[in-house]
């Protein structure tokens, strides 16, 4: 599975800025009225959040996304091992409420 697999499921949503759009990483936001579409695409794609939103990181969700930028209370964090890496999904809601930024990674192993 790739990155372009999991945007391809919300293709033709609205986003409001692309921050990144690497092989390996994707940072985009998008706006918050549109969260659930965007939760059932990257839902389909991992399966079930490993730490959703409201819940407590525990120490193995902040190492798993130092590199992105950690975890946070109000953060849902989605997780799925394959061979060779692991793709993470994190939606951080703004503090505004009409916005949330989407941070897709690939880990390899």
């Amino acid at each position: 599975m790739t990155l372009d697999d999991i945007l391809q499921k919300v293709q033709g949503m609205k986003i409001v800025e692309r921050r990144s759009m690497t092989d390996d990483y994707c940072e985009l936001v998008f706006l918050s009225k549109d969260l659930e579409i965007w939760y059932n695409a990257i839902s389909d794609s991992l399966g079930e959040p490993r730490k959703p939103a409201g819940k407590q990181p525990t120490d193995a969700d902040q190492e798993l996304t130092v590199k992105t930028g950690g975890i946070w209370v109000g953060q849902t964090l989605f997780e799925k091992k394959f061979d060779n890496s692991t793709i993470i999904a994190k939606f951080w809601p703004w503090q505004d409420e009409g916005n949330i930024t989407l941070k897709i990674a690939v880990l390899y192993h």
